[in-house]
């Protein structure tokens, strides 16, 4: 049955089928193949899936990031980067990394962070001469960071269906996000200094940075009221979201006064077709699923991973990483987590495993997935801002994603990167 499920989902995959339908169509097969076809438990499952109060996170955290994008929240992170990193020469390249860091702590989701800084960044750096296809592979990379930095959707959904506790995660997530931006602008310093065409961009100023910060302090203040709020019991997760949207209302609408009514229809259509991506394939993954325990997939590919790592948590984690790193290549990070989290977890425990630990090593080494071909959905993002092909962005990215897998080396085996902050804060 493990043959079965891996040739029908990648199959479906491969051929171009939405993922959404290849779940459906996953769980099709391994009903057929266990004489246990019914289209009611489909259908059950299907609801089972998006009935869950923590998920309705996930349509306030993309309303909160289409309101930043469009009333001006984005673009004041942008300026306040500038004027820290925007001086030394290929400046805007570790602007971009920094404003993507920033903007990681209040949106929670890659895809918008990718347009708000894409739209922003790429027109610049091209106006200025830099690498084209580099500085698409930089935002990119960059903005990566969304689902790890907090708040996150993905880490939302996995505390949902691996009972895992979300708050722990966010917080998680916080020094592997830093570790990874670091990473870029290193590699971005690598390339910056082999080419003469990179300039320095005037002198540093503390009253710029002063003016810049002061003009952006709503937007910087709002994952420290976030995090703050989930951090000290104030609010969940779930209500976190419902208060970023309010707070990003008040500040785009009459703050900043760049947000107008008839913009409105437009920041609710797009959340609108966003959640109902995500909640289609919550409802299909958990369909999948439920055929996939029927069918003892889990115990299989347990079985599997204990033969090739034995009683060695290393081991067993360099197999996982290759596996979550291949999935990432065919397979977008929410369904990837929806399937193959609630099978791993389990057995991590049975190495010991803190379970933050293992899920946000999880999600990190998944959104390097998000930048690498042939499907990763902020790389066709990048692709739709810049004008370039798939093809001619992953020659540029190959550098990013080595980082990306650096990193997730350095949070795999330094697990305090991961477990310091949760155990410091939460008791």
């Amino acid at each position: 049955m493990l043959v079965l499920f891996l040739i029908a989902l990648f199959g479906f995959i491969l051929v171009s089928v939405p993922i959404a339908f290849a779940l459906f169509l996953t769980a099709l097969v391994l009903g057929i193949g266990m004489h246990d076809w019914s289209p009611a438990l489909i259908v059950q499952n299907i609801f089972r899936g998006v009935d869950s109060f923590p998920l309705m996170a996930i349509p306030f955290f993309l309303l909160a990031g289409e309101i930043m994008n469009t009333g001006g929240i984005s673009g004041r992170i942008v300026n306040f980067s500038k004027t820290l990193v925007g001086h030394v020469k290929g400046g805007l390249g570790y602007v971009t990394v920094v404003a993507a860091m920033l903007l990681s702590g209040v949106s929670g989701s890659a895809v918008a962070d990718t347009s708000a800084i894409g739209s922003i960044m790429y027109p610049v750096m091209k106006k200025e001469g830099y690498h084209p296809q580099k500085s698409v592979a930089l935002f990119a990379a960059s903005t990566c960071n969304g689902p790890i930095i907090p708040p996150s959707i993905p880490m939302v959904i996995l505390g949902v269906i691996a009972n895992v506790s979300v708050v722990k995660l966010f917080i998680g997530g916080i020094i592997p996000g830093i570790i990874l931006g670091l990473g870029l602008m290193i590699g971005w310093y690598l390339h910056v200094r082999k080419h003469e065409f990179y300039k320095s961009n005037g002198k540093f100023s503390i009253k710029a940075v002063f003016v810049a910060g002061l003009d952006a302090i709503w937007a910087l203040f709002l994952p420290v009221v976030l995090m703050g709020g989930i951090i000290t019991g104030i609010f969940t997760p779930t209500e976190a979201a419902v208060v970023s949207v309010v707070y990003a209302l008040i500040v785009s609408m009459l703050i900043y006064k760049e947000l107008h009514v008839k913009d409105l229809m437009g920041v609710l259509v797009n959340t609108v077709r966003g959640t109902a991506v995500v909640m289609l394939v919550c409802g299909a993954a958990t369909s999948a699923a439920f055929f996939i325990t029927t069918a003892q997939i889990p115990g299989l590919l347990a079985d599997t991973l204990l033969k090739l790592s034995g009683s060695n948590w290393m081991i067993f984690m360099f197999w996982v990483n290759i596996l979550l790193l291949i999935v990432g290549c065919v397979m977008d990070l929410v369904p990837a987590l929806l399937i193959l989290g609630p099978m791993l977890i389990p057995l991590a425990a049975t190495y010991g495993l803190d379970p933050v630990y293992f899920g946000v090593v999880m999600i990190v080494n998944m959104c390097i997935g998000l930048i690498t071909p042939p499907v990763g959905n902020v790389l066709f993002v990048a692709c739709g801002i810049s004008k370039f092909s798939v093809a001619e962005i992953s020659k540029a990215i190959w550098p990013n994603i080595l980082i990306g897998m650096i990193v997730v080396l350095i949070i795999t085996y330094i697990p305090w990167t991961i477990t310091v902050l949760p155990n410091m804060m939460i008791k």
